[in-house]
């Protein structure tokens, strides 16, 4: 019984890192996140889990090795607020002023509602700040780099293929929703590209990156460094 399920586990293996399966996968990928949103997510983390546990739970293959957790913390918090400054400020409300605001209303239920606030903080952190970044860094920008030829550029055209996928996955904010969030997935490209065996800063810096903006939601200031920024360059 053991030696089947071994046997099993050892083909999955082989068949979910053949080049053709993962293109395959992503492709899919691409295509449930355009036509379902949401549901494309769900398929590519189920992938990337199955890889996982066919690696025998190897997190090196995810780039993940282990970190020094003060430094990924202080990482994720500086790479967290330089994002918010750059996007937030000064990219966000040209985008808006071009292409109409951000759509938020699937988190207007978060302003002053301090459960809903923790509770989707903790929702961000497991989801986003693991989830995607370990699906859409730790396996797509990883796995296609290394198909493409494992070298800086293959892995910066892997990291802005991934931004494009990683914008589409939230195309339920509109198109300048978008085009921030597929800027802020190739800057954390660019963060794993820098850090390639410790996916964990990138996971920190998206899980930092959420709370300001949640935050933000929770205390109905969502608009405001928007509207400021907007007046003072825009008008």
């Amino acid at each position: 019984m053991t030696t089947n399920k071994s046997s099993f586990r050892d083909r999955t293996c082989l068949l979910f890192e053949k080049p053709l399966f993962i293109l395959s996968a992503i492709t899919l990928v691409v295509i449930l996140t355009i036509f379902t949103g949401g549901l494309g997510f769900f398929f590519g983390i189920t992938i990337a889990l199955i890889t996982f546990w066919a690696k025998r739970w190897d997190w090196h293959y995810f780039g993940l090795s282990k970190p020094s957790w003060t430094k990924s913390i202080i990482s994720g918090i500086l790479y967290a607020i330089g994002i918010f400054l750059l996007v937030d400020v000064l990219i966000q409300p040209i985008l808006e002023h071009l292409f109409g605001e951000i759509d938020l209303q699937s988190f207007s239920g978060v302003k002053g509602n301090l459960i809903s606030y923790v509770t989707l903080i903790l929702f961000m952190w497991i989801i986003a700040g693991f989830g995607e970044e370990f699906l859409f860094r730790g396996y797509i920008v990883k796995r296609l780099a290394i198909i493409f030829g494992d070298t800086n550029y293959s892995w910066l055209m892997s990291a802005t293929i991934t931004a494009i996928i990683f914008g589409l996955a939230h195309i339920y904010q509109g198109t300048s929703g978008v085009i921030t969030t597929g800027i802020i997935g190739f800057i954390m490209g660019m963060i794993f590209l820098r850090h390639r065996q410790n996916l964990s800063i990138a996971m920190f810096t998206h899980g930092f990156y959420d709370m300001i903006g949640i935050t933000l939601l929770y205390l109905g200031e969502e608009r405001s460094i928007t509207e400021f920024i907007s007046k003072l360059i825009l008008e």
